[in-house]
């Protein structure tokens, strides 16, 4: 198995292999190495030597592979979500671990041609490691497993989009516009793009600009709300409120969001008093980890007794909301102004 880091190296040198099994939740990385392939490969001309393969015509993969590209010395063979390498529970699919079997003696005998005449990119959400498929692509090819970017890394790739493009970052500035603007790489490229072309040839990102240009994500806000509620700044938590409906964001997505929010503060507060694993028992993903201080933070600004008060309160809300005994805002604002007084 390659780093996603090493794979993007090798591709930026232009170097093709024959093989290539990619998969994870990191899409946005996964799409690009993807383009890059094909890229590098060249032209393609859709069903002589360009073919995409997915669950329905996967059971033809060895077919398409023998069948020659005329006037192309090679074909590109996109295998998008076949489940052919998902990992099978107790009752086994029969049709398709024979198919599997298939496909991996075919591969393993047949390789020299395979390098010779063919780029075969299999993507897959599920994988299992232990299968025999798993383990040709792993010797023969390249196996990269795209997992979600850990905030340093997230940081690292900003910087250098930055450099690129002779625009200064500093590392605080950095970590706040992660903050703000969250974890989804797309989005975070699109944000910092938008802060390069402001900022200009030779300028600097600064905070202020990130407050000014960039579009904060929900769960950021509600930190920001927290905040003001944990602090008893009645005002503040209620113009966050205003601010956050002003935008046309659903309020009963705000609600929701809040309460899963709050949720987390009093897992937070129970598995620090039983000295638990806070990004496990919080299940936060690698790319969500600077979140564990801040959740800390705001769980001690409120009790026990006072999270679950808050808690009962919005499912409370919620129920009397959809069942027309109150307006969903006046609710939100009388939640706040009595856990800020």
């Amino acid at each position: 198995m390659v780093t996603i880091e090493n794979l993007e190296k090798e591709l930026n040198s232009n170097n093709l292999r024959s093989l290539y099994l990619l998969y994870g939740e990191e899409l946005f990385l996964l799409e690009n190495s993807l383009k890059k392939i094909r890229n590098i490969f060249g032209e393609c001309i859709k069903g002589i030597n360009y073919i995409n393969i997915d669950d329905t015509n996967i059971s033809e993969l060895i077919s398409d592979i023998e069948t020659p590209a005329f006037g192309y010395e090679k074909k590109l063979l996109i295998v998008r979500n076949s489940g052919i390498l998902k990992k099978e529970g107790k009752r086994k699919n029969a049709e398709l671990s024979n198919l599997r079997e298939k496909i991996s003696s075919y591969i393993k005998e047949n390789i020299d041609i395979i390098n010779d005449s063919v780029v075969l990119v299999i993507i897959e959400e599920d994988i299992d490691n232990k299968q025999e498929l798993y383990k040709i692509f792993d010797k023969f090819g390249v196996v990269c497993n795209f997992e979600y970017q850990k905030p340093i890394q997230i940081q690292k790739r900003l910087k250098a989009i930055c450099n690129a493009y002779h625009v200064d970052i500093d590392d605080s500035s950095l970590k706040y516009f992660i903050e703000v603007c969250g974890t989804n790489m797309q989005e975070l490229i699109n944000e910092i793009r938008k802060l390069i072309e402001y900022a200009g040839n030779g300028g600097k990102i600064e905070k202020i600009d990130i407050d000014k240009l960039c579009i904060k994500k929900l769960e950021t806000i509600i930190f920001d709300l927290t905040d003001n509620l944990g602090k008893k700044e009645t005002q503040k938590a209620l113009q966050v409120l205003k601010n956050l409906i002003a935008n046309k964001e659903p309020i009963q997505k705000i609600l929701i969001t809040l309460y899963n929010h709050f949720k987390k503060l009093y897992i937070t507060k129970l598995a620090v008093k039983e000295n638990k694993d806070l990004i496990s028992s919080l299940n936060l993903k690698p790319n969500q980890t600077f979140l564990v201080n801040k959740y800390k933070t705001q769980a001690n600004y409120f009790s026990n007794k006072e999270l679950s008060k808050i808690l009962q309160g919005l499912r409370d809300l919620d129920y009397n909301s959809k069942n027309g005994l109150i307006d969903l805002q006046v609710g939100l604002e009388a939640i706040l102004c009595t856990y800020c007084s």
